[in-house]
């Protein structure tokens, strides 16, 4: 799949950094990567690497210490309104129902209206959980808390979904069903994503384009030439396997860079 000259980039990073604190040193160094509008990208890297301080400050959620990051154009100041955020927990409030959990976004800004309650009822039902709208978090299982946090951020109709390896506590089947309901979701409203993993698999499956992270830095990218919609069988293609292999070269090949020993 080439890229489609008709996006423009919606997500822009420019040469940004982050620093603890003025004289540490950089946790994201001097990044530069843009996301087209409607695009999947995903942050691939070992734990450590800055992929998640890298999706904060997407986010807003920080500010880079050096660099810009803008989304439509406008550079972020604080937290982006046109953004929603899946942590890796679910988060959700143990005292409320799965749809009251959807709609807290909501609830913190006004008081949800009957077409709110509507839209929240209609994101649970795309996500599998039209007959679990009024559980609670400890009735539902961990693979359904996670579908209640993907309707969560995405009952405010974001135009960028920031995901922090919000499936890398399920098993294998859960994680594979939720990838998949997340691909939908994203096609049918045209959002666009960043996703964070340490799963070759998972980035391959999901992404347009992936970014391997070392020591801050983006040490190497890959653009994922499969077809869309995605579906199950491409796990075993040999253009899906070619794919995984160059990954897990590249992260083979940073990990063996940072451990090497100063001359």
């Amino acid at each position: 799949m080439s890229t489609d000259p008709t996006k423009t980039d919606f997500v822009t990073i420019e040469r940004t950094s982050y620093r603890y604190d003025a004289t540490g040193p950089a946790v994201v160094d001097a990044i530069d990567w843009t996301i087209p509008r409607g695009e999947i990208h995903c942050l691939l890297g070992r734990s450590g690497c800055g992929k998640t301080t890298l999706l904060k400050l997407a986010a807003g959620l920080l500010l880079p210490s050096e660099g810009t990051i803008r989304i439509g154009g406008e550079a972020l100041a604080g937290p982006s309104p046109h953004a929603g955020f899946v942590f890796q927990a679910p988060t959700l409030l143990d005292w409320l129902s799965a749809l009251d959990n959807v709609l807290l976004p909501t609830s913190l800004k006004r008081r949800p209206t009957i077409a709110d309650k509507d839209a929240a009822l209609d994101l649970l039902e795309r996500v599998g959980l039209a007959d679990f709208a009024t559980r609670r978090p400890a009735e539902l299982s961990g693979g359904q808390q996670s579908r209640v946090a993907v309707a969560r951020a995405l009952v405010g109709n974001p135009d960028l979904l920031l995901l922090d390896e919000p499936f890398a506590a399920l098993d294998a089947l859960t994680r594979e069903e939720l990838q998949d309901d997340l691909l939908r979701l994203c096609a049918l409203n045209g959002t666009t994503a960043l996703f964070v993993t340490h799963d070759i698999g998972e980035a391959v499956y999901l992404a347009d384009k992936v970014a391997v992270m070392a020591a801050g830095r983006v040490t190497h990218v890959r653009r994922i030439e499969l077809a869309r919609p995605r579906h199950r069988d491409m796990r075993y293609s040999p253009a899906f396997i070619a794919a995984c292999r160059e990954l897990r070269y590249a992260m083979d090949g940073a990990a063996a860079v940072i451990r090497r020993p100063a001359a």
